[in-house]
């Protein structure tokens, strides 16, 4: 249920971005979100530095690769002003780059890509391949110092920190120009950072809901039941994806696509037919709009930061095609 590459500056900006999520297992995914932690259920209060109006809606997923994209060049333009060369990430297609959420009912998309594993497979190449790992380990080591610092600051950063739902706390450098690229873009890299960590991190608090809610087990059932009539007998949308992932190391290249495919397209074709992804998506917002007043401020204000920013992102990049 979470978007893949929406501009999170918290990585290595020495590989390349945009990779695709791997296909988990509805309980991998649970766990996932609970691991943010499990001792204080006490919401923290978020500074906000401009009122975020109730309610803000989601950026789509070319809107948030938008500002991606626009990040990259404001690392490129920082970092040569630094004296330093940085390739911008080679892009996946708006097609390929779209999100791995629990289910998917585009059978077309399926029909075409599988699971995506083909776009995983590209994206591992690119990073792998990516010119910005080869020119920082040419660099001298006293130079590859003067690099990191000019990239996040170095160790002699200061250092923000964001409390998480259940507990948990998240830290980051602040410096360099990825915080001169989120100065640019959100204009207040710590309000931004501690409003996306804590809205990021909500799913640990509704996805349990969402896997036990009466609505969504029939549906699942249902799916399940569809499944099993095309000879795809699975209980739910991560264990297909889990026995494509298993039959590509049991089956050549080719053969291990198709059946990938097979199984996808049909994973697709049940999801649309019970309303799978629609009833998922409208539970989700069902156990949203019941979280604590405060999670659903810092919900808004990530989105609120989100929108500036891609105001801002519209003069850096294009739209990705």
């Amino acid at each position: 249920m979470r978007r893949r590459d929406e501009g999170d500056t918290d990585v290595n900006h020495w590989q390349a971005r945009a990779r695709p999520l791997p296909a988990t297992t509805a309980a991998a995914v649970m766990a996932a979100a609970l691991l943010a932690g499990c001792s204080s259920n006490q919401p923290p209060s978020p500074a906000a530095p401009f009122a975020a109006t109730r309610n803000v809606h989601p950026l789509t997923d070319a809107q948030l690769l938008r500002i991606s994209d626009a990040q990259q060049v404001l690392l490129r333009r920082c970092m040569n002003r630094n004296g330093f060369a940085y390739w911008q990430a080679q892009r996946l297609s708006l097609e390929e780059s779209r999100t791995a959420g629990y289910v998917s009912d585009d059978v077309n998309w399926a029909r075409k890509h599988g699971y995506g594993s083909r776009i995983t497979v590209k994206d591992d190449r690119s990073r792998r391949h990516n010119p910005n790992i080869a020119y920082h380990a040419s660099l001298s080591a006293a130079q590859r110092g003067k690099c990191d610092a000019a990239m996040d600051g170095g160790l002699d950063a200061p250092v923000i920190t964001a409390d998480l739902p259940r507990g948990g706390i998240v830290k980051k450098r602040e410096g360099g120009c990825v915080a001169e690229s989120e100065k640019q873009l959100y204009g207040d890299v710590r309000g931004w950072f501690r409003a996306d960590k804590l809205a990021s991190s909500l799913q640990a608090l509704y996805v349990p809901k969402i896997m036990a809610d009466p609505k969504f087990t029939t549906t699942l059932s249902a799916w399940s039941q569809c499944m099993n009539r095309t000879g795809h007998p699975f209980t739910d949308p991560g264990a297909a994806r889990q026995a494509a992932a298993q039959q590509s190391l049991q089956l050549d290249a080719a053969q291990a696509f198709r059946a990938e495919r097979d199984l996808a397209v049909a994973d697709a074709t049940c999801a649309r037919r019970t309303s799978l992804t629609a009833i998922g998506k409208e539970r989700e917002n069902h156990y949203i709009k019941e979280l604590p007043r405060t999670y659903r401020q810092a919900l808004n204000l990530s989105r609120a930061f989100q929108h500036r920013a891609l105001q801002r992102a519209a003069a850096l990049a294009p739209p990705r095609t």
